[in-house]
């Protein structure tokens, strides 16, 4: 809101100037961009015989009391407006300034002499949440939540750092940071089986009297040749939010990376919206590459942003052109800055979540910042059965569309859950790191009419959880004084730290599979050293963005201890994600404010 309380400021400063009818000083320490010119128009110039000055009457003074009503009115119609933090925002700023000068043209007032924000407008969207709870072993031995394979937290981090700025604390979920990161969990051999669960435990890197439990989930790997044939509609935002080089601009560069990688039987289509939606390219072969990067780059952006009417025709597209057994996809790239039409949350999530039970689903790519909706562009993905991504960088798009694109595309087990039951012998306390807006209640885990996360081709998901085991003194919570209300642990299964479940359908299937697993308390690793480069990372990775997050549970433990124990953990780095990690921490540290002392 800095940008709006200087403009603010400026209009009400420029309105008592006048009604005190003093003439302004100008103003000459600040450098303002030059101004849009208007052909035929110039701009006002100071009246070569008026100098000191000005008398009013008392009708002069309630006519400038007016005309700052009118003004005030004017900047409450900016501020309710959505603006590109640079584009229009400057230009309504120049208007409501020019009004200042025509309505009070007997004092000497000029357009230099009006200071317009100089900051960005900070219209980002994010929903809070709290860090996960430590819970008690005997009061609540069972946890439930749905996999999350969404990595645009992370991106949208790097860029919030790269501005020069902290990000918000509700910008970092953990999960998200942990799982753009591969981790070089063995794949299946069998298709038959979608993908293979391991687990590893080892010492916690900012707490040595806790145990970390790392799950990891890799899915079977298919070449980008292999994948079904692809039904892909681009869903483009070309409203006048989207009018920056980091957006569409951005955006359309993007989706050229994306259809060099289409094959003569995948069909692709363009859909935009802005005030109004409509289809710019129909159906064509995926080898048209030419056809489709022209249609791309007539886009240009203007206008409002209906977004609800843009998912529904590109929905019904989608329908019309469906192929069985194939991929259904939209592909949203946007801002989600929707200010017309169906703009109400949940409103949004409803279209989507109806028009998931056609078979189409959804990936969302964010773009842009000042205005931009997180909170939207994750949920969207989350009902439709699809994966986020923020696209901050044209290598971000090479990643997300190009070397993932087999994992952003196809669908190798959807509706999967986790739950895992501790063994209260053996674990006292545990909590799980990230997954906040992924909690499930427990009797959802055999519920197939809950929906959870979706896996692609070859993805890597993995979850922590920090355990405070019953031989180890540390305990985040005072024991009760009248004791546990019972203990149902079999005394027989001492070596059991935990029972993990997990839960998921086949693409094409209604009716859940499960697969089991133990955990042993014998595998329980005594020196973190002993872990694996991918445990090790994953814990870098986690407890970086939980600094980030406040450091509520990792205590003295700083961007310092994250980047050493990161960079002895890097291993192999094929396309220098780690590295790139390493640095991004070392700038949050040059950021974080100095400390007293």
């Amino acid at each position: 809101m800095s940008h709006l309380k200087s403009l603010s400021t400026a209009i009400l400063m420029a309105v008592t100037i006048v009604v005190v009818g003093c003439t302004p000083r100008p103003n000459t320490d600040i450098a303002m961009p030059s101004e849009p010119q208007v052909q035929g128009q110039s701009q006002v110039a100071k009246p070569p015989s008026q100098t000191g000055t000005v008398p009013q009457t008392p009708r002069d003074e309630q006519k400038s009391r007016e005309d700052a009503q009118s003004l005030f009115k004017k900047e409450i119609e900016i501020s309710k407006s959505k603006p590109d933090s640079r584009g229009r925002l400057y230009e309504e700023a120049v208007a409501a300034k020019r009004l200042i000068v025509q309505s009070n043209a007997p004092a000497a007032l000029t357009l230099d002499q009006v200071r317009l924000p100089s900051e960005a407008l900070d219209r980002e969207n994010y929903a809070h949440f709290e860090d996960n709870p430590v819970k008690v072993v005997t009061e609540n031995p069972v946890s439930t939540f749905s996999i999350d394979v969404d990595t645009g937290s992370y991106a949208n981090v790097r860029r919030i750092l790269a501005s020069g700025e902290l990000p918000r604390r509700d910008a970092v979920r953990v999960e998200e940071l942990i799982n753009y990161f591969d981790y070089q969990y063995v794949a299946p051999s069998d298709p038959s089986t979608p993908f293979k669960v391991h687990t590893e435990l080892a010492p916690t890197p900012w707490n040595p009297h806790t145990v970390l439990l790392q799950i990891g989930i890799k899915g079977y790997e298919v070449n980008r040749q292999q994948i079904p044939t692809s039904n892909l509609v681009f869903l483009i935002d070309v409203s006048g939010s989207m009018r920056a080089v980091n957006k569409l601009e951005l955006l359309k560069n993007a989706m050229k990376l994306l259809a060099r990688q289409l094959r003569v039987q995948d069909r692709v289509s363009i859909v935009v919206y802005a005030g109004a939606s409509g289809v710019v390219l129909e159906p064509v072969g995926g080898d048209q590459t030419a056809k489709i990067h022209h249609a791309i780059d007539r886009l240009s952006a203007g206008g409002s942003t209906n977004g609800g009417a843009g998912i529904r025709l590109a929905y019904s597209l989608a329908r019309q052109h469906f192929v069985k057994n194939g991929i259904n996809r939209v592909i949203l790239a946007t801002d989600g800055d929707f200010n017309v039409g169906t703009v109400d949350f949940e409103a949004l999530k409803n279209l989507v979540e109806s028009e998931r039970e056609s078979g189409v689903t959804l990936t969302t790519l964010g773009f842009g910042t000042g205005n931009y909706n997180d909170h939207l562009m994750e949920q969207l993905a989350d009902v439709g059965n699809g994966n986020y991504a923020y696209i901050d960088t044209l290598n971000e798009a090479q990643k997300v569309l190009v070397e993932e694109m087999s994992a952003t595309l196809h669908t190798i087990a959807k509706d999967v859950k986790i739950q895992i039951e501790f063994n209260p012998n053996v674990v006292a306390e545990y909590r799980l790191i990230g997954y906040e807006n992924r909690i499930l209640n427990r009797e959802d885990f055999n519920n197939d009419k809950v929906d959870a996360g979706d896996i692609g081709a070859g993805h890597t998901i993995t979850a922590l959880y920090e355990l405070s085991l019953v031989q180890s003194s540390h305990r985040w919570l005072d024991p009760l004084r009248y004791g546990d209300s019972g203990n149902a642990a079999n005394a027989t299964k001492q070596d059991e730290l935990a029972f993990l479940k997990l839960r998921y359908k086949q693409p094409l299937e209604s009716n859940s599979k499960l697969i089991t697993r133990k955990i042993a308390h014998r595998d329980v690793k005594h020196e973190i050293g002993r872990a694996s480069n991918g445990y090790r990372f994953a814990a870098a990775v986690a407890a970086f963005g939980q600094i980030l997050r406040g450091g509520k549970y990792v205590g003295d433990f700083d961007y310092t201890d994250v980047v050493q124990l990161a960079r002895a953990a890097r291993g192999e780095d094929t396309y220098g994600y780690r590295n790139e990690f390493v640095r991004i921490v070392g700038l949050a540290q040059t950021l974080q404010p100095n400390q007293p002392g």
